[in-house]
């Protein structure tokens, strides 16, 4: 039987094929829908999917968003399911249309987003002629999908979709695709509901098997230099409140990912900040100086580890995932823990507690190094040279008057790492962006898949003038839906991140990287005017006494989308930095390459 929905709904009772009411496969997709709880689609209609979108039109629970771009129903989605824990919904067309949310379903892919891709298909016999708007999508998507359902018959539908949420929503998390062909949409048969269905080599781990438990227990009770490494698995397992309870009967420091910021407190005394190529000195020092790693729901990220053979070389590893392909891929474990991290977590702790009953270790010398790290490198970040904005005072200043409650929602780049290192989370879901996969234009449209999921939240795009030249045309989308988000730009008229390593690495030679949009003779687009024509409320910003009035604004304003254009200094960058491919001993280049780094210094 398929899993629950997240938003429990009354089931009407199972029918038989004999009793069942006839509809078209069409109807039966917005049925289905509506019986598994879903209550926001994102799409945008075409050909071979027109008759789901003629359906569309009686569906008594169902709102549709029509985005302006099939990536931007992707990305929605995969906002939607992020802020909420709900399945995201995307619908799209054949070919053109299917081929345009593959970005969002691979970036979802990479992330573990819980969202079904619904595609429409051409007439079945037309398939494999090359027919108008033909693509197999089945195909393309099978490397970055769970799983892909490609439906010629009516008959299928709801078991597709019923199964498809279910793929998508247990085990690790990630996006499935049904691909429906035209001829099955407007087949007529009777609507079979509950579908019943099995999935043979799908059955996911979710319970730790016991004697891995009192292995990782001991080697714990043991360690002199543990680390809890937390990874976006906790977020998607729901285990905030299980890794705070256990982080805290062990006395142990947590580090965050990019991907789990906001699974633990950053006001908590044991979370030492994000780890990896822009993460906080302490944390990068406290994985690398190790002897213990437990990690939880991470998967040893190129962009965590830095050259993965100098990685933590003392540590033993305690690896938790649900997804055993994780396990061993990138850094071997002792030992080796499948299953939910929620439940391995409630299993550790009191596995933990028991033979550390008599005596619990406080792990004083490791604490007493690891405030040293937190005392000598503070972060902070010094004024810009050029007397522009500096982008991190804008977003540190975004975080403080929005506060804990705000979902924040990144593009890719510096301002991306800014995000990460200057908001303050403090509880899960409330930080989205696209880690694995990087995708560039994905701030804006998951900021407003956000705000459909959690209307009663302030909700920033925090934006790169890069990034949102990609995706801004969801703006219209927001517009007309009564989605206010806010988007913050922040516009140092460049392709920032790119600009930062061509300073490091390249000599300066600036190829390709000014992007005309800040400059004080032209700006290409001028955001403000863009922003206007699309409907929004638009400001721009260029001193810093401007800055807190300006969030003010946007924070009072509900009755439409708020753009502000951030003009910031090209020169800013990203620190500290671990230089790809080599250890993460050299967290040093940081205050090596740029003194002014740490406040103060």
């Amino acid at each position: 039987m398929p899993a629950e929905s997240p938003t429990a709904v009354p089931r009407p009772p199972a029918r038989t094929a004999a009793s069942a009411p006839v509809m078209t496969g069409a109807a039966a997709v917005v049925r289905s829908l509506e019986l598994l709880g879903v209550d926001d689609v994102f799409g945008l209609p075409g050909g071979a999917v027109l008759p789901a979108y003629d359906a569309l039109m009686g569906a008594e629970s169902l709102r549709h968003i029509l985005v302006r771009h099939e990536q931007g129903a992707g990305h929605a989605a995969e906002g939607y399911a992020a802020a909420s824990g709900r399945v995201g919904v995307a619908i799209a067309t054949s070919g053109p249309g299917a081929t345009n949310l593959v970005t969002a379903i691979a970036d979802a892919y990479m992330d573990s987003v819980p969202f079904v891709a619904i595609t429409g298909q051409v007439f079945s016999h037309l398939m494999g002629t090359d027919a108008f708007q033909e693509a197999d999508i089945v195909g393309i998507t099978m490397p970055v999908t769970k799983h892909s359902f490609l439906v010629k018959k009516a008959a299928d539908i709801p078991r597709a979709i019923a199964q498809a949420f279910h793929i998508a929503s247990t085990g690790r998390p990630g996006p499935v695709l049904v691909d429906i062909t035209k001829d099955a949409q407007e087949e007529k048969v009777p609507f079979v509901w509950p579908p019943s269905f099995d999935l043979p080599g799908y059955r996911p781990v979710t319970k730790a098997h016991g004697k891995q438990i009192q292995a990782a227990a001991s080697l714990l009770s043991q360690a002199e230099k543990p680390v809890l490494y937390v990874g976006g698995g906790v977020i998607r397992a729901k285990a905030s409140e299980e890794l705070k309870t256990f982080a805290e009967t062990t006395g142990a420091p947590v580090v965050t990912t990019l991907m789990a910021r906001g699974a633990f407190p950053d006001s908590h005394e044991q979370h030492l900040g994000m780890p990896g190529m822009h993460g906080a000195v302490p944390a990068v020092l406290a994985l690398q100086e190790s002897d213990l790693i437990i990690a939880l729901g991470a998967r040893f990220d190129d962009r965590v580890t830095g050259k993965a053979a100098l990685f933590a070389p003392h540590a033993k590893v305690v690896h938790v995932d649900i997804d055993p392909a994780e396990i061993g891929k990138i850094r071997s474990a002792e030992v080796p823990i499948v299953g939910d991290v929620r439940e391995v977590l409630i299993d550790l702790e009191s596995a933990y507690r028991a033979r550390t009953a008599a005596e619990r270790p406080e792990f004083a010398e490791w604490w007493q190094y690891l405030r040293g790290l937190q005392d000598q490198y503070p972060l902070g970040f010094s004024s810009t040279s050029d007397g522009r904005l500096a982008p991190q005072h804008v977003i540190q200043r975004i975080g403080e008057l929005t506060g804990p409650e705000g979902v924040y929602a990144a593009g890719v780049g510096q301002h991306q790492m800014w995000s990460a290192q200057f908001i303050r989370y403090e509880r899960p879901n409330s930080w989205l962006n696209s880690g694995g996969a990087g995708t560039m234009g994905y701030s804006v449209p998951a900021a407003m898949g956000a705000k459909v999921a959690e209307p009663h939240r302030p909700v920033w795009a925090i934006d790169g003038d890069g990034c949102f030249q990609m995706t801004n045309q969801e703006l219209a989308t927001c517009a007309l839906n009564d989605i206010p988000i806010k988007v913050a730009i922040i516009n140092n008229s460049s392709l920032g991140m790119v600009r930062q390593w061509q300073t490091l690495f390249y000599d300066g030679r600036y190829s390709h990287t000014d992007l005309d949009t800040g400059h004080d003779t032209r700006r290409i687009p001028d955001f403000v005017k863009l922003a206007e024509a699309y409907g929004c409320l638009a400001i721009r910003v260029e001193r810093e006494d401007e800055v807190d009035d300006a969030i003010r604004l946007a924070l009072e304003t509900n009755d439409r989308p708020v753009v502000i254009d951030f003009v910031v200094s090209a020169d800013a960058m990203v620190w500290p930095m671990v230089p790809q491919g080599v250890s993460n001993s050299y967290v040093q280049y940081a205050r090596d390459h740029a003194p002014a780094f740490h406040e103060g210094d």
